[in-house]
């Protein structure tokens, strides 16, 4: 017997539409916070690398800073003193003593950093003025090529160059008679000697070397012992022009003269740097401090200048006088 009583199960849509729809909301909402997890991550993770570079920036600035500040640092007194003391107490025979070295020395520690030193002469101080110009600009100037590029090669840091002298200690007064015939042009007190055909300016150095305002010369070479011998005519009469035609820096300029005793070297002095420019002398050296000129100036000394003008006047008075007698 047939039981006519069959049941049917049926399953309406909808029940599993929502179970489809909570599983993809669930998904959903596990992919938000994964990728807001994530962004969170790299937002944070960018934040420290920036604050890292930040930090790392900010430390080497100051370690450079502090750097600079350690190499623009003047030398320590007791370093230049203990200086001083072995360079003069050497054995060499040329040598400077203290009391040459130390004038120097003084008005290289009170010059503004940086501090532009000019020697003519590699001596045995050379390596002491370097040091002493530490933190400046310090270039030499000799005759000798060979002894020039020798230096350099055993102490790079030397700046050296080398110049044809082409003057003779025994030709001095001519020398000295030609500049002053040519004051107002080729010799003139004020000029860029790199175009300059006075006999007395040295002007086949680099062109660098005319364009810095130096604010200490040193003249200790070439040499000038012997009639034949170049002399320091051309260094005096160049440190005067360099130091009268400065552009900027200090308007002063200090000019060391070494081997103060020996004529050439006080005649070239007294007509080129000029006797009331003399601040400090002994035997050996002559310090002169020269100032700043206009480019219309045509005397290397004011008392040039006053006797000029005096000749001139009686000149002018003597010729009156005349006329009116004659009248």
């Amino acid at each position: 017997m047939k039981n006519g009583n069959t049941k049917l199960i049926l399953l309406h849509p909808y029940i599993q539409k929502q179970g489809s729809s909570n599983r993809l909301w669930l998904l959903s909402f596990m992919s938000l916070s994964t990728l807001a997890f994530l962004l969170t991550i790299i937002y944070t993770s960018g934040l420290y690398a920036y604050s890292t570079a930040t930090t790392t920036t900010t430390t080497t600035a100051n370690i450079a800073a502090a750097t600079i500040t350690a190499t623009n640092a003047p030398m320590p007194t007791t370093v230049i003193n203990t200086l001083l003391h072995y360079a003069s107490k050497s054995n060499d025979t040329f040598k400077m003593s203290y009391s040459e070295i130390k004038p120097i020395s003084d008005v290289l520690r009170k010059c503004s950093s940086p501090c532009n030193f000019l020697i003519f002469g590699l001596t045995h101080e050379t390596l002491l003025w370097k040091a002493l110009n530490h933190n400046g600009r310090t270039v030499f100037i000799d005759e000798n090529r060979y002894y020039a590029a020798y230096i350099e090669e055993k102490h790079p840091e030397i700046d050296a160059y080398d110049v044809q002298y082409t003057t003779k200690t025994r030709e001095m007064s001519e020398l000295i008679k030609v500049a002053k015939e040519q004051i107002r042009n080729e010799c003139r007190p004020v000029q860029n000697l790199l175009f300059s055909e006075c006999k007395l300016g040295i002007n086949d150095l680099p062109n660098h070397v005319y364009e810095v305002d130096w604010d200490v010369i040193l003249i200790d070479g070439p040499r000038g012992d012997w009639p034949d011998s170049p002399g320091r005519i051309s260094p005096i009469f160049t440190s005067g022009v360099l130091a009268r035609s400065k552009k900027g820096g200090s308007g002063k300029t200090h000019v060391f003269v070494h081997d103060f005793r020996r004529n050439v070297e006080r005649v070239c002095g007294d007509e080129f740097l000029c006797r009331e420019n003399l601040v400090e002398e002994s035997e050996t050296l002559g310090h002169y401090v020269v100032e700043r000129m206009e480019e219309t100036s045509f005397q290397f000394c004011r008392n040039n200048n006053r006797e000029v003008t005096s000749s001139s006047s009686a000149a002018a008075n003597n010729s009156s006088s005349s006329s009116s007698l004659s009248q």
